[in-house]
């Protein structure tokens, strides 16, 4: 399953201490040797503050109680240079932390710097000396004191792109601390800015919306939002097309949340149509599945590329999660995904046959005969299959299901509106372009 690790394509857009997680599961999984996995976590902690932690590592990857002198070294020189980071900061800390002082602020952020000028001799420099004291928090792993302080900094900050990177800073933290709904929160309002900003150039945006929806797969299949988010967010236009372009990988959780997710059912012919168009340019087995139910409608090759998909998300660090079954209890993703899968199989060949052989249709779901009735018979009680079974003849019967004018006519107008408004946009967009001109 080696061979479907993402981590090398993923860790590149992520912060180095968002790359500790997946080494740690990829540890718990025995994908790769021991040695391996912790010589690239003393790698990546060669260049934070985290050298204590390194040194374990290092105790732990060479058997002995001794560090090299370079890292006491280094211990030193990070405390030193934490020590006078909280000095230089100190005064604006002080104010923060005394709850009458704070009342004093107010949304005008240019009234709040000549207040603190005025009243307490805090300037420019102590903000900056605030932004830098976070910073190096976050570095030392402190993530907890980092992201009070980023978010303190950003109620004072006027310079944009500052703010920005205090946010993303804020971002990684939640993750690293498993805040999931403020995690949430901040994604959204990354999302807003690199949306709405003018970058110094489109491939700068491209890669903004990049790094978001990878730092994303964090919250989405952790967070309980039944998978939703990850499909409103990853199947936009324009996030979609830097998938396409910059990282079709990302499509394996794009597929998974739609196979698991019955709530956008109707994006999903224009998904497919993306599987189809970047084969050639990335394929897994979650992605093959679906191509071969929807596309070639190989049912047999379907059925072989479920054992592959089982095994892909059980060894994936964002897929081998718990998910909520929706009776308020727990699951592992996996068994969301095998259920939802099968359930793809049989609904995709039911609708080209009307009368269907139970053995044959048992062998198309890989479950022994009894199993397979059970299976269907409970789809069809939960109204998930318009069905019923003839025991006499050991046959499924398809009941005819045509929608009305009616109901063709709300199926192709309802994302009508949608499109119009990405048209407008885009012609908006253009319009400036070709002014300057």
């Amino acid at each position: 399953m080696a061979t479907y690790d993402l981590t090398p394509r993923i860790a590149p857009n992520l912060d180095r201490h968002l790359v500790f997680p997946l080494l740690e599961f990829l540890q718990e999984q025995q994908m790769y040797p021991d040695e391996e996995i912790l010589k690239a976590k003393i790698e990546l902690l060669n260049k934070t503050n985290m050298v204590d932690y390194a040194m374990d590592i290092h105790k732990s990857l060479y058997h002995t109680e001794d560090v090299p002198q370079d890292m006491i070294e280094r211990r030193v020189e990070v405390v030193a240079r934490l020590k006078s980071l909280e000095e230089g900061a100190a005064p604006l800390v002080a104010f923060l932390q005394n709850p009458s002082a704070v009342q004093e602020l107010r949304a005008d952020k240019q009234y709040n710097l000549q207040m603190l000028n005025d009243r307490y001799q805090i300037g420019p420099d102590q903000i900056e000396a605030l932004y830098q004291y976070a910073k190096f928090q976050f570095e030392c792993g402190n993530y907890s004191g980092a992201a009070d302080y980023l978010y303190q900094y950003r109620a004072l900050c006027t310079n944009s792109e500052r703010s920005l990177s205090a946010l993303w800073g804020k971002l990684a933290a939640e993750v690293l601390m498993q805040n999931w709904v403020v995690a949430v929160e901040e994604l959204n309002r990354l999302k807003e800015i690199i949306d709405s900003k003018s970058f110094s150039s489109a491939l700068n945006q491209v890669q903004s919306r990049i790094w978001l929806m990878h730092w994303s797969l964090f919250i989405f299949f952790n967070h309980d939002n039944d998978k939703t988010q990850i499909i409103d967010l990853f199947n936009q236009d324009k996030y979609l097309n830097a998938i396409q372009t910059s990282a079709p990988h990302l499509l394996r959780y794009l597929a998974t949340a739609f196979i698991v997710n019955k709530r956008r059912r109707s994006q999903f012919k224009d998904f497919i149509r993306v599987i189809q168009q970047e084969q050639h340019s990335y394929k897994d087995p979650i992605t093959e599945f679906l191509a071969c139910v929807f596309v070639n409608y190989d049912f047999d090759g379907a059925q072989k590329k479920m054992k592959e998909c089982e095994e892909v998300i059980v060894k994936d660090p964002f897929l081998g999660k718990q998910v909520e079954d929706g009776n308020g209890s727990t699951m592992p993703l996996r068994d969301e995904f095998m259920k939802n899968a099968r359930l793809f199989i049989l609904e995709t060949y039911c609708r080209i046959h009307q009368r269907i052989d139970m053995g044959v249709l048992a062998e198309k779901l890989n479950m022994d005969y009894e199993e397979a009735e059970r299976w269907i018979v409970k789809r069809i009680r939960n109204s998930e299959l318009d069905a019923k079974i003839d025991t006499e003849t050991g046959t499924v019967i398809m009941e005819p299901n045509h929608p009305n004018v009616y109901e063709q006519l709300i199926e192709h107008t309802k994302s009508l509106s949608g499109r119009t408004y990405k048209l407008a946009s885009q012609l908006m967009e253009q319009s400036p372009a070709q002014a300057a001109r």
